[in-house]
């Protein structure tokens, strides 16, 4: 079942005490709107003006995950460590050394009139909410309330900056989660079987509630509609549609922080040449101790020319640069974005490059579609994506960047011949296929050549066949969990296999030959082959040591394939027998008796599987534990849409669209998870009247 909130130690942010005085009062009026609930839990928001629609936003963001969106802001305030103890120290003092604080209250004060007013309403809609619903407030979130439109920029810029694009473990020395994944495609008229453009967003993110989780809602007033999802506590759809037009994100390769090794002498740094002294100063933060009295601790910090310093526990001495620090507009560029009218104006948004990372994927009902890997990227005179991944030395000038790359630089496909646009998290070159840009026409740091991971492969292969697709092939393809691993290794490991005397292995040569190569909740020989999988392919399923053919550029959707050594992957064939009967009680359990979806009390048979393994269909599978696992990412928030007239929309929050305790929207769509279908995603007010669970005036 979903766990407890879970906030690593090394996450949360922290400011300056002062910095959240701004008065509630601030809140703009905001009478004369409405929520209306529909039975599934969604907000569909119907305001007088922007400011309503932001109000609107915050009070349901509330009432569905108050305790996690109000634990977040209390994060973000740098104050963690203050409301909950010592655990949260170190995280404090990661963000007050990259000056967050101070920066979120310097970004709010740069927005426009118009969207400060918005942010004030928003979080003006979380204080009401929390008001008028104290005990649905868990006490140990209560103590952040109120919370202001400074709260809501910091905890933007905390998950944009500082988790997504410089996250502490990068810099500190642990390995950061790889838990960032994302489908997305859009067809193009001329691939559709009805002339309709089609869009697909899907994000794969973990599902233990935190900053991750997604939250969906329908957002209308004067001269906007925005229907989709975003994660909770940012006031502004990242995944929105409407009847013109829609845009999704998936997780990039771009790297937009630089992380700078020192070489330190007489109390400073070398730099080209000289000792250069650091710059220091001091902030203050306030601990709570078990007996809940507050201890004030002080932390000196020091910064280079590059930025801010760190001392990691392997003794390295590392600068932290990021790009992006003057650029406070992504939650207005989003919030724009879904304004657009039409592609014209949706690029000239895009062209602000205040969004710091995330490929975006476009599609409207004119027909036009684009990929966009976008971002703020540092522009650099040398080295690959590689040498800028690791420490970069921090003694000479000449690794110092100090320019960024414009939106004309970055890769991107619009309106390809293909008829198509995918991504699923890989580097951007076969964004279409046949393919339309190259890595080597653009700077080798921009993004890695490969290799193309098989999930993404099977994207392409979902999408670059003949013919026209329906919107019922669009959706059915969405949900395929055939897995292309099988594909690439099957015929020689079951031609190796063939001749073996071990009855065993007959049984298990018998088993996936019949198998249909996919990961459904009856699949018998599923579980079996995924076992093999992992020793044939260790490290989470991505080594290619054991390919008979590597990944190569020149057949970018064709490999790796074969097997190197039959004989030694017959071996891990009888250590996955031994394995399989061992935790899973026979080699030809069903996938789904093992494979659940379960949160509270509601229990499933899973399907879906690891992506690396060639899965479209993603869900990543915990460890076992009483005779079951369950997911710890995957599938969340998915929207297949057709720009019709009416449009068509259906879709899916996998996990429901609601973490408070007691709400019955915690796992309400789980069930529809586990039958592969989705629910219809009501637009117009006329569905939403018709699907009415309550409605909230303010």
């Amino acid at each position: 079942m979903i766990g407890a909130m879970k906030f690593g130690a090394g996450l949360a942010a922290a400011a300056m005490v002062g910095l959240w005085a701004l008065p509630s009062a601030a809140a703009p009026q905001t009478k004369g709107g409405e929520i209306l609930w529909d039975s599934y839990g969604v907000p569909h928001v119907y305001a007088k003006d922007e400011a309503g629609a932001f109000y609107g936003f915050g009070y349901a963001q509330a009432q569905n995950h108050g305790n996690i969106v109000i634990r977040l802001y209390g994060e973000a305030r740098g104050r963690a460590a203050e409301y909950w103890g010592e655990k949260e120290v170190e995280a404090d003092k990661w963000m007050l050394a990259n000056d967050v604080p101070e920066r979120a209250a310097q970004w709010y004060r740069q927005q426009t009139p118009q969207f400060r007013k918005n942010l004030d309403a928003f979080a003006q809609g979380i204080n009401d909410y929390a008001k008028a619903h104290p005990e649905k407030i868990d006490p140990k979130m209560a103590v952040v309330l109120p919370v202001s439109g400074v709260d809501v920029m910091a905890h933007a810029h905390r998950l944009m900056n500082f988790i997504y694009i410089a996250p502490q473990a990068a810099t500190m020395g642990a390995d950061p989660a790889n838990n960032n994944g994302s489908n997305a495609w859009a067809v193009a008229p001329s691939k559709s079987a009805s002339g309709n453009t089609l869009l697909l967003a899907n994000p794969h993110l973990p599902w233990p509630t935190s900053y991750f989780t997604y939250f969906e809602a329908d957002l209308n007033g004067p001269g906007f509609k925005m229907y989709g999802a975003t994660q909770v506590g940012l006031p502004v759809l990242r995944f929105a549609f409407n009847d013109r037009m829609g845009f999704t994100n998936t997780v990039n390769t771009l790297v937009g922080s630089t992380n700078y090794e020192l070489t330190l002498k007489d109390g400073g740094y070398v730099f080209d040449g000289k000792v250069v002294p650091f710059k220091t100063k001091e902030k203050t933060f306030k601990v709570k101790q078990a007996d809940g009295t507050l201890r004030t601790e002080t932390l000196t910090i020091r910064s280079s020319v590059h930025g801010p310093v760190f001392e990691r526990k392997d003794g390295k001495t590392v600068a932290l640069r990021v790009a992006g620090l003057d650029r406070p507009g992504g939650l207005a560029q989003y919030w724009d974005m879904g304004k657009s009218k039409n592609f014209a104006e949706f690029e000239t948004i895009l062209k602000r490059l205040q969004v710091p990372k995330f490929n975006i994927v476009y599609g409207d009902k004119e027909g036009h579609i684009q990929f966009l890997d976008n971002g703020i990227l540092p522009k650099h005179d040398k080295g690959d994506l590689k040498f800028w991944s690791g420490f970069v030395p921090g003694d000479t000038s000449a690794t110092l960047w100090n320019e960024v790359h414009s939106y004309d630089d970055l890769p991107k496909v619009n309106d390809p011949a293909t008829g198509f646009v995918q991504n699923a998290n890989d580097p951007p070159w076969v964004a279409t296929y046949p393919q339309t840009i190259k890595h080597a026409d653009f700077p080798p740091y921009v993004a890695p050549n490969g290799p193309m991971s098989l999930r993404a492969q099977w994207s392409v292969k979902l999408l670059e066949q003949p013919g026209k697709l329906t919107f019922d092939d669009f959706v059915s393809r969405k949900l395929s969990t055939h897995t292309l691993m099988a594909d690439r290794t099957l015929p020689d490991l079951l031609a190796a296999a063939a001749s073996d005397p071990d009855p065993e292995v007959q049984a298990a040569v018998a088993l996936l030959k019949a198998w249909d190569r996919k990961t459904d909740a009856d699949s018998r020989a599923a579980l079996l082959f995924e076992t093999w999988a992992a020793k044939f392919a260790p490290n989470n399923f991505t080594s290619q040591a054991n390919y008979k053919v590597k990944w190569s550029p020149d057949a970018p959707i064709d490999t790796p394939n074969g097997i190197a050594d039959p004989a030694a992957a017959v071996g891990m064939l009888k250590a996955a027998i031994a394995e399989t009967k061992q935790k899973y009680g026979a080699i030809d359990r069903p996938f789904g008796e093992v494979s659940r979806f379960h949160i509270d009390d509601v229990n499933l048979p899973g399907n879906g599987g690891f992506g690396n393994t060639g899965l479209f269909h993603t869900i990543t599978w915990g460890p076992l534990k009483n005779g079951e696992r369950i997911p710890n990412h995957g599938e969340t928030w998915i929207s297949l849409v057709e720009f019709s007239s009416p449009i068509k929309a259906v879709g899916l929050m996998a996990y429901g669209n609601a973490s408070q305790p007691g709400s019955k929207h915690r796992a309400d769509q789980l069930k529809h998870l586990s039958d592969k279908t989705f629910r219809t995603l009501w637009t117009t007010r006329q569905e939403v009247e018709a699907n009415l669970e309550d409605r909230t005036a303010f």
